[in-house]
């Protein structure tokens, strides 16, 4: 699967693939973080897309689940 960003498409190929060959040795108990250099440089190259794009990247990581901030639907008494 290609990138958000076309431009990124390199970064997320190499990082995919040490996410495979890492998440093959953590099921064997192996927990060290070997992609986590290739992992920021993808998230950095990501963000300045999005950014490019008009999206605002704090918002996407701002934590609404669980908290006041969520959305949640109303139930049939509260109608």
């Amino acid at each position: 699967m290609n990138s958000l960003g076309e431009e990124c498409n390199e970064l997320k190929k190499k990082y995919d693939e040490c996410f495979n060959q890492w998440f093959g040795e953590f099921l064997k108990g192996n927990q060290a973080d070997t992609c986590h250099v290739l992992f920021k440089e993808y998230k950095k190259c990501l963000d300045k897309h999005l950014k490019e794009k008009g999206i605002d990247v704090a918002e996407a990581h701002r934590k609404v689940l669980e908290t006041d901030n969520e959305q949640r639907p109303k139930s049939d008494h509260q109608k």
